[in-house]
């Protein structure tokens, strides 16, 4: 079923890519999967991660990339520009990543026009990140190679490499040794 939905929405997806449970797709922007990408989609398959399914939109003229060797678990991406997900990325049970603020903050546009005022920044995570259940990286955010997200964190600035953050708002908190 899931490999119906990847052809309806023309994503491209590398070899061994494996989805268990069913997936919610939405938008016409392009998205792009690599090799070895598993997507956990249901309580069963990842019972610490939250009671949902994996959510992704990709909205017109938005591009979504997922690299090679990611695995992702009972989460919600939200693509309105850009959000590029390295090799070897493992994002967590109940995570969102979203690259707009889906409204503005001034009351005057979000009456006249749900559109106007909307901000939006790429997103970055780079190979080797890990993202910890229940986090939330918002828009403009950079995650840096081997970078470590708590459980549980709001990541509203770049993280650089090799560290480990958490919180809300995440800080760090300290360095990976190699």
């Amino acid at each position: 079923m899931n490999y119906i939905k990847f052809k309806i929405f023309d994503i491209k997806f590398g070899d061994n890519f494996k989805v268990n449970g069913s997936l919610f797709l939405k938008g016409k922007g392009s998205f792009t999967l690599g090799n070895n990408v598993l997507i956990n989609s249901s309580y069963i398959t990842n019972p610490i991660g939250g009671q949902t399914f994996t959510s992704i939109v990709v909205a017109d003229k938005a591009k979504l990339t997922i690299g090679d060797n990611v695995g992702l678990s009972n989460c919600a991406i939200f693509c309105s520009h850009k959000i590029d997900i390295d090799s070897f990325v493992f994002i967590g049970g109940d995570c969102k990543i979203y690259d707009t603020d889906f409204h503005s903050i001034y009351i005057k546009d979000r009456i006249k026009d749900t559109e106007t005022g909307i901000k939006s920044a790429p997103v970055l995570i780079k190979q080797g990140a890990f993202i910890g259940a229940g986090s939330i990286v918002l828009k403009g955010v950079v995650i840096g190679e081997n970078a470590v997200v708590a459980a549980g964190s709001v990541v509203a600035k770049s993280i650089p490499n090799n560290e480990v953050w958490g919180g809300n708002p995440a800080k760090f908190i300290k360095k990976i040794e190699n």
